[in-house]
């Protein structure tokens, strides 16, 4: 399997990260690309360390969280192959998506990779899953994910359940990384099953 991971500057580095070990562990081939925005998010969230740079930022995240079926791709690489239709891709998925991206998406606007990528995604019929975080959302967000969601995108916001009973903040984490990893067709064993004991 082939996927697509935008990472953007909305809160939600946890659930990249997670995502990005689910792809790891399920043995996808994952393409790689955050905004600086998404690496200043990562060097605080995961790290509580706002004074690393985006470049050590990215090289901690794979390191951590990567693997050798991992290749990062910069923000304005348009010779990516995620950058084309023409290469094959089975899911993209941009988590977190910031409120800036998903309209910049919603508008058919590219100004980098992750908004090229997702396009290629929308225009080529493929599946895209943005995970939005962002709250309260005005009418502006709503009717951006809702004309992402029209053009074929599957919105999954960062809403954790908790009718499996979560004891920690990582199965909370989880509970959202395996709803994503199954939107796309990845079982990474995250989530407790609704009816299962």
């Amino acid at each position: 399997m082939r996927v697509f991971l935008g990472i953007t500057g909305a809160s939600g580095a946890p659930y990249a990260a997670r995502i990005l070990q689910g792809l790891v562990a399920a043995e996808a081939d994952v393409g790689l690309c955050a905004s600086r925005a998404g690496l200043e998010v990562i060097a605080w969230e995961l790290y509580r360390d706002r004074s690393i740079a985006p470049d050590d930022a990215l090289a901690r995240f794979l390191a951590d969280f990567g693997g050798p079926s991992v290749t990062a791709y910069a923000e304005r690489d348009w010779f990516s192959p995620y950058a084309s239709g023409s290469a094959r891709c089975d899911a993209y998925v941009i988590c977190p998506c910031s409120m800036a991206t998903a309209g910049t998406i919603a508008t058919s606007g590219q100004a980098n990779l992750i908004h090229r990528a997702a396009g290629v995604a929308l225009k080529e019929d493929r599946r895209l899953v943005l995970v939005p975080r962002e709250t309260p959302l005005s009418v502006i967000h709503l009717q951006a994910l809702l004309t992402l969601r029209q053009a074929g995108a599957l919105v999954a916001p960062a809403m954790p359940g908790f009718y499996g009973h979560p004891d920690t903040l990582q199965d909370a984490v989880d509970f959202v990384a395996g709803k994503v990893l199954d939107l796309i067709g990845v079982d990474a064993g995250l989530l407790r099953r609704w009816g299962q004991a």
